[in-house]
C-alpha cells in the first residue's frame, strides 16, 4: 500500500510508475503533489499548469509529472503559520480571524497589547 508522498517520490527521484507496479490511484492526491511540487523552480509552472486544469483524471497528473518532470530530488519543507500569543489575544479581545488580527497587530503598540493582556488576564483568559 502506498501514501502520497510514494507518488512524490516517484515522480521527482524514483520515476518508476506506480500505477504499472499496481498502486492505487485513489491514493494520489493533486492538491498535495501540486503543491509539493510547486516550492521548486523547475516544477513550478508543471503544478500551475495542473492547477488550471483541475478536471483532468489523477492518473493523467500523474503522468504529465512522471514524463515531464526531470529526475532529481526536490525536497522543501511546507510553509506553516507562524502564530504568536499576541496574535491569540487580539483575536481574543476583538473578536477577529487571523488575518484582521494581524492588521491589527501591526497598529497596535507595545502599551496596548499589555493592556489587551491584562483585562483578559483579569476575565480569566489563559494563554
Amino acid at each position: 500500500m502506498s501514501n502520497v508522498w510514494d507518488w512524490v517520490k516517484s515522480i521527482n527521484t524514483s520515476k518508476v510508475n506506480l500505477i504499472e507496479e499496481g498502486g492505487e490511484i485513489k491514493e494520489y492526491v493533486p492538491y498535495v503533489v501540486n503543491r509539493s511540487l510547486s516550492y521548486h523552480l523547475d516544477s513550478v509552472l508543471f503544478s500551475n499548469e495542473m492547477n488550471r486544469y483541475p478536471h483532468i483524471p489523477a492518473s493523467a497528473q500523474y503522468y504529465f509529472y512522471l514524463y515531464g518532470l526531470p529526475r532529481k530530488n526536490r525536497y522543501s519543507k511546507w510553509e506553516k503559520k507562524e502564530s504568536s500569543s499576541d496574535l491569540e489575544l487580539v483575536k481574543r479581545f476583538y473578536d477577529l480571524n487571523d488575518t484582521k488580527a494581524m492588521e491589527a497587530l501591526k497598529i497596535l503598540s507595545k502599551i496596548q497589547i499589555e493592556y489587551i493582556k491584562n483585562k483578559l488576564e483579569n476575565c480569566g483568559f489563559k494563554q
